[in-house]
């Protein structure tokens, strides 16, 4: 029987921290890392970002994972005795489908120039962290490529570039350590129709083959579990790929944080999950909603055909609302060409309450 990976997404531990967030079960303060290993967790998801800071050094914010911070936040992780998956966006700050910004670095690259730089940053950066000893159990070229990377030259409906960069990210990883298997991520995985497009693009362009399909499953965006099922069962089996849920979060409350956050009202974006999203939830966004969410979830992606529904990664569990840690800062609005505002949007979505308390989802996944 293969391996079923449980992992987490820790990229702000550190700038969380930093800001006084802190950890308890059954009222003890516990380091995170020790929290997730009670717990089963075998497995780190963080981010890198190519330079995550204005020209003038203003930090983006939201854990600033440029490749220090990944580095330093990998060797606790390793010597916690957890493994990393190490995660590409190639760009400066968020990478998802509603933004694929290219690094101010190659803001006019053409598509031969782009191709070389993420070869050479992934080569790099990925032999940076080995050499620090960052124990990387699996790679993740690129974040969210669902309408591409480094745009506009990789933008959808730019297959035959995108396939280039991605294969060019995944020769690097091949040349560094072959032995690594490496990920290619979407979001939206209840989507069949853009699986198999996007895919069916990438092989019918020359796209260099990989280990693993990772899905994005925000149950207030991507459809029903039911949704999720039909692709996961559909794509395993139509290319040939394990599946991992790459990222995935239920609220466990619709309560505000706004005195957690201590923000002016126009200074604070609020949670990501608006009440308009919650009529299509499987479950309510409540503690125990949230526990049977996880468990129905987990019961799916462990019933994939031919056991290739092989884990998943909860979307940043730790991100508590504390002044100072929140999805961006000023600067990184600029450079998104974002209207803002700032602040922390996933509390309700963590697996510890406002106070840092450990919610009963975890002994879900312990068990599971």
């Amino acid at each position: 029987m293969k391996k079923f990976i449980k992992g987490m997404d820790l990229s702000t531990m550190l700038e969380n921290e930093a800001c006084g967030a802190n950890y308890y079960v059954d009222g003890v303060k516990t380091d995170i890392l020790d929290i997730c290993k009670a717990n089963g967790v075998d497995t780190v998801r963080l981010r890198l970002w190519n330079d995550p800071k204005s020209e003038a050094g203003e930090p983006y914010g939201a854990g600033n994972n440029d490749l220090a911070v990944t580095i330093e936040t990998g060797k606790r992780v390793t010597e916690a005795g957890l493994g990393v998956l190490l995660n590409f966006h190639y760009s400066d700050f968020w990478a998802d489908p509603g933004k694929q910004f290219k690094p101010k670095a190659w803001m006019d690259y053409n598509a031969d120039e782009l191709t070389q730089a993420i070869y050479e940053f992934t080569r790099d950066s990925l032999k940076a962290i080995l050499d620090a000893g960052v124990n990387v159990t699996m790679i993740q070229v690129g974040n969210e490529l669902s309408s591409g990377l480094c745009w506009p030259e990789g933008r959808v409906p730019e297959y035959a570039n995108i396939a280039r960069f991605v294969s060019s990210g995944i020769r690097a990883c091949r040349e560094i350590n072959p032995q690594i298997p490496l990920m290619i991520h979407l979001d939206n995985g209840g989507n069949n129709e853009l699986y198999r497009r996007w895919f069916d693009n990438y092989f019918e362009n020359g796209g260099a083959d990989f280990e693993y399909i990772g899905m994005s499953y925000y149950p207030f965006w991507h459809g029903r579990l039911a949704e999720l099922t039909t692709n996961m069962n559909d794509v395993a089996l139509r290319y040939h790929k394990d599946i991992i849920i790459a990222e995935v979060s239920m609220g466990f409350t619709m309560e505000d944080y706004a005195s957690y956050e201590q923000l002016a009202p126009e200074d604070r974006k609020g949670y990501a999950t608006r009440e308009k999203l919650l009529a299509g939830l499987d479950y309510p966004m409540t503690v125990q909603g949230q526990m049977d969410f996880t468990q129905d979830f987990l019961t799916r992606v462990k019933a994939v055909p031919e056991e290739r529904g092989c884990g998943f990664f909860w979307w940043e569990p730790a991100w508590i609302p504390r002044p100072g840690s929140g999805w961006a800062t000023p600067a990184s609005l600029k450079y998104m060409n974002d209207p803002g505002p700032c602040g922390n949007e996933w509390a309700n979505q963590a697996l510890f309450d406002y106070d840092g308390n450990a919610l009963p989802t975890w002994d879900i996944i312990r068990n599971c």
